[in-house]
């Protein structure tokens, strides 16, 4: 019996194998600071676990709606509705065990499997894009995203990817890897592009609480742009829920044939868990809020700390909760290949993080290095893991580092 071609092709995402490399050198007693996974270190708040077990309590253990029970639709399209400043209604919701699955629903529900429908995507970026767009039979087309342009991409560089097979082009603001995100003008030449081509916009807003410096604005926002916009997003980041899985989309065309690949795929989402859903986006959002402050407080720290090593070079990022800094200088410091070969160091030395090619394949032509670190983490985890970065590459102006960790 053989394994599928797709199956053996089909990528991954690589911030969960180095968490299980990580928790495997903490079972054999190695000190780990680990900034590998995008995941909040807090406990989801008090009212959302209660009302998760009020549900269970209550005998809400069976099916709902595959597009979700009505309730915890009417929540999302409440909440899309106060901060997208669109009119959301139950109808256009489908909530999914995560938002990740929506982007399989995404691609199947755009493109048509081997007949060469094209999908741009950003890269670097969420590895699963690439991933789901090959396994289901479409084009990935990759959009460098740029450090000079702030992790923004450059527009004649989107137009230059357009052509006549272009269904979908996704979107991810704030964004994983970098923490970049897409300017109000950015977002209005793409819906520009949308509309003039005629392709859907794949919108990835899971982090959408986590805009640090300006208020958050959806490409949906824009004028017509709602219906060819499939917003994503969900409580994983927001609400410190990763564990209870609990995503959603919202399109007035798409949101019906969606539902019916939930109902193909996953029959529908968690029942209980959209009690919690429903909770966290009506109830109070002060512990989010909280949340949200903590990182940026976090956000600030690591930038600065980062670029006190030598060989490093980090921007600011303006949203979500990771560091993307530059270490170009420092692969050439330590006479090493690539950044790769640096995470692989700086894991000896106690600090895990992931490379820029667990996110895409390097863009042609540019020779930068980066990495990636999550300050979903204490203070004190930041200040030790750049303690250690720093024994290992020095600080600037300073001599050599060493490896004594």
């Amino acid at each position: 019996m053989e394994i599928s071609k797709r199956t053996q092709d089909l990528g991954t995402e690589t911030a969960f194998e180095v968490l299980a490399e990580v928790n495997r050198l903490r079972r054999e007693g190695q000190n780990i600071i680990s900034f590998c996974i995008g995941q909040p270190d807090f406990d989801t708040p008090r009212n959302i676990k209660d009302a998760a077990i009020k549900a269970i309590n209550d005998g809400k253990t069976g099916y709902t709606d595959s597009a979700g029970a009505l309730f915890a639709r009417e929540a999302v399209a409440r909440y899309l509705t106060r901060t997208r400043k669109i009119e959301v209604k139950p109808e256009h919701v489908v909530i999914a065990n995560g938002a990740k699955p929506f982007i399989a629903h995404a691609v199947v529900a755009t493109t048509d499997h081997g007949v060469g429908d094209e999908i741009i995507y950003p890269n670097p970026g969420f590895p699963i894009y690439q991933s789901q767009i090959l396994a289901h039979g479409a084009v990935p087309v990759p959009l460098p995203l740029l450090e000079k342009k702030k992790f923004s991409f450059d527009i004649e560089e989107l137009k230059a990817r357009i052509s006549n097979r272009t269904k979908l082009l996704i979107i991810n603001t704030p964004q994983n890897p970098t923490g970049g995100i897409l300017e109000e003008d950015d977002l209005k030449e793409v819906a520009a592009l949308a509309k003039k081509h005629d392709f859907w916009i794949y919108s990835d807003e899971i982090y959408s609480t986590l805009s640090y410096d300006k208020e958050f604005k959806s490409i949906a926002s824009l004028p017509d742009m709602y219906e060819r916009t499939i917003i994503s997003d969900g409580a994983s980041k927001a609400y410190a829920m990763t564990g209870w899985r609990m995503g959603f989309i919202a399109n007035p065309v798409l949101a019906p044939h969606i539902a019916r690949w939930v109902t193909n795929t996953e029959s529908c989402a968690n029942h209980m868990s959209q009690y919690a859903l429903a909770e966290a986006l009506d109830g109070p959002q002060t512990e989010s809020e909280k949340m949200a402050a903590s990182f940026k407080e976090r956000r600030d720290l690591i930038v600065g700390l980062l670029n006190e090593v030598d060989g490093v070079h980090c921007l600011m990022p303006g949203g979500a909760f990771y560091a993307f800094p530059n270490v170009t200088a420092a692969v050439k410091k330590l006479k090493l290949k690539d950044s790769e070969e640096l995470r692989k160091l700086l894991l000896k030395n106690g600090v895990a993080t992931l490379a820029d090619i667990h996110f895409g394949k390097r863009n042609p032509g540019d020779p930068e290095q980066h990495i990636r670190l999550s300050y979903a983490t204490s203070k004190e985890n930041i200040i030790e893991g750049l303690r250690r970065m720093k024994a290992l590459l020095g600080a600037k102006g300073s001599e050599e580092g060493t490896l004594n960790y």
